[in-house]
């Protein structure tokens, strides 16, 4: 069976990780505070917090900035639920919007969601492909006038706050510059399934404006993620130093070293190994689809080879289908013991949501985006012979369904 997307184990991490649990530091500690460091310096950000999900990155950026009941926060209705649970665990009301038929969200529909009551813009760089943040960020500037702050944060910025979620961007581009330093705050995740994983965790890469000052945030984001506490544990095992406070009622969210020990190694080799394979297996899925006329081809690369992905989902469109097709090519891709998936089943449409009183017709490129993708395996270990397997199997597959 071709596995749709194993984790990169080699000796290299299992070196990394022992010598973590043998150094006595497998909570947040010294490799943790490099893995930041190292992160910022990658993406051009001036700071980085490590987190043990961007899931909770998201959420305590969001309770950072004040967002409450009552306050609305846009997002894409393409994206995975997690972008937008945050929104509904800090009590306020998810907007979805549609996107562009590249899967990201259309600053137009943006704009258009706009209201006195948005306190948060959250673009999503769907499969690892940035979003146009020059126009989402020349859109809260236009709107400012809309914006009505109600927290020193939220008066301090002036405007609303882009939030990123970068889960799957890690190493994109956006004309020339690193994703990470893209916008105001941008959240990446290192879940077991991602291109820099750390088996689980995640990163809130920081560049507020002035006045902000990005090294205070960070140093107070660590107090809100373990507990409302003023020291973490290396500072606590400082001589001397074991006394400490608990300043407000905080959230448990710290990375362990045992973590960033995989993820300072995934990064050194990150440009170099990562990308290079998965830009290789990314240039022989769409050379070989090319030849079929029923085959849409994911967007990668722009302006030039200025904006490219990160090549995490290789999202396939079959031209011409139904939802219902599409579910059967995919049962008839598993049969030939190739495995594929779908990124994702747009959150309006999931039972919470619909409860809720979102309807999937209110999105159409989202809905059609989704009723014709199936997400092709990409991993580290991929050969030329395994990628001639998978197009073969999808070949067959869509042959069959659509005749």
């Amino acid at each position: 069976m071709i596995p749709f997307s194993p984790p990169h184990i080699d000796q290299k991490i299992i070196d990394a990780v022992t010598d973590a649990l043998k150094s006595g530091w497998i909570t947040t500690g010294p490799r943790t505070k490099l893995l930041e460091k190292k992160m910022a310096e990658y993406c051009g950000a001036p700071a980085a917090l490590c987190l043990n999900s961007a899931t909770a990155g998201l959420e305590i950026i969001l309770r950072w900035f004040g967002v409450k009941p009552g306050d609305e926060v846009i997002l894409p209705g393409y994206t995975y639920a997690a972008t937008a649970n945050v929104i509904i665990h800090c009590g306020a009301t998810p907007v979805f919007v549609d996107v562009h038929a590249d899967f990201n969200i259309s600053a137009d529909a943006i704009g258009k969601a706009i209201t006195s009551r948005t306190k948060v813009i959250m673009p999503v760089d769907f499969a690892g492909l940035p979003c146009d943040y020059d126009a989402i960020n020349a859109l809260v500037k236009k709107h400012a006038a809309t914006f009505v702050p109600e927290t020193e944060e939220q008066r301090l910025l002036g405007r609303m706050l882009v939030l990123a979620d970068a889960a799957h961007s890690v190493g994109g581009t956006y004309k020339g510059k690193k994703t990470g330093s893209l916008t105001d705050i941008s959240v990446f995740s290192f879940h077991a399934v991602k291109n820099l994983s750390t088996a689980e965790g995640g990163a809130v890469m920081l560049n507020m404006p002035a006045p902000f000052d990005n090294k205070e945030l960070y140093s107070l984001l660590c107090i809100k993620t373990l507990h409302g506490q003023n020291k973490d544990a290396l500072a606590k095992m400082q001589k001397g130093n074991w006394r400490y406070d608990i300043v407000e009622a905080g959230y448990k969210c710290n990375m362990t070293d045992v973590l960033a020990a995989i993820g300072l190694v995934e990064l050194e080799r990150y440009e170099s190994e990562t990308l290079n394979k998965r830009r290789h297996i990314f240039d022989l899925y769409a050379f070989a689809f090319s030849h079929y006329s029923w085959a849409q081809v994911p967007v990668f690369e722009k302006d030039h080879g200025q904006t490219t992905s990160s090549y995490h989902v290789f999202a396939l469109r079959i031209k011409g289908i139904t939802e219902a097709q599409r579910d059967e090519i995919i049962r008839l891709i598993f049969e030939q013991d190739v495995s594929v998936n779908v990124h994702f089943i747009p959150v309006p449409m999931l039972s919470f949501y619909k409860g809720l009183g979102y309807d999937i017709k209110n999105y159409p490129v989202t809905y059609d985006n989704y009723s014709r993708e199936i997400s092709l395996p990409v991993y580290f270990d991929m050969n030329a012979e395994i990628i001639q397997q998978v197009v073969d199997a999808v070949t067959s597959a869509v042959q069959k369904v659509k005749g």
